[in-house]
């Protein structure tokens, strides 16, 4: 004979829950700095009890952790794909600095979270997070190296700091364009730093 389900068994954890937790925690945390906020201060702008943010995070450190794990995937995914498919080097710098130009623009709340909260971290996280950004860098400068061989190693990686910098400048201050003209602003001046030619626009 099956026995009843017990009345004290945990529903099933809500997806779209969670991501409404995620998505009102980077909000909340780009406006107002995220050791200002507390889980009831989430919970009540997503719609959800104090009690219940706890059925899919531990504690608020674990919630920044997943912003921040969250933009450090959406990076490295796209410099994969990227490195994969791109048939040549500028092929492949032009569409890191698309990808970038995107995350900073459509993830723009997450990415500023991750430059104001990372030193908040537990300290094998912040490693971590850190170890995944050098690799990313490094994506760049090795796609940038056969395109730009009169720089040398340290003059490769500036390049690309300023590139990424000169992008991630959209996330501390609201420029008012539109994000058409925003992200071909930002393009531009990152290809700029690079030293690189952007593509010539599709006829």
């Amino acid at each position: 004979m099956t026995a009843a389900p017990s009345s004290t068994a945990r529903a099933p954890r809500d997806p779209g829950r969670r991501e409404r937790i995620l998505a009102v925690a980077a909000e909340l945390a780009a406006r107002r700095g995220f050791h200002t906020i507390g889980m009831a201060d989430i919970g009540a702008e997503a719609g959800i009890v104090g009690s219940g943010v706890y059925r899919h995070f531990d504690s608020k450190d674990a919630i920044l952790v997943a912003l921040l794990d969250r933009v450090m995937d959406r990076l490295q995914e796209g410099a994969a794909r990227i490195l994969t498919e791109a048939p040549d080097d500028a092929t492949a710098m032009s569409a890191l600095v698309e990808d970038h130009v995107r995350v900073a623009i459509e993830d723009r709340s997450v990415l500023a979270v991750y430059h104001r909260e990372v030193h908040n971290l537990p300290e094998e996280d912040r490693r971590r997070l850190r170890r995944l950004q050098r690799h990313y860098i490094e994506d760049w400068v090795g796609v940038l190296a056969p395109l730009r061989p009169d720089l040398a190693d340290g003059e490769l990686r500036l390049a690309v700091h300023a590139a990424i910098g000169a992008i991630q400048s959209t996330l501390f201050f609201h420029s008012g364009l539109d994000p058409h003209r925003l992200a071909t602003q930002l393009h531009g001046m990152a290809h700029a730093c690079l030293g690189v030619e952007p593509p010539a626009p599709s006829q």
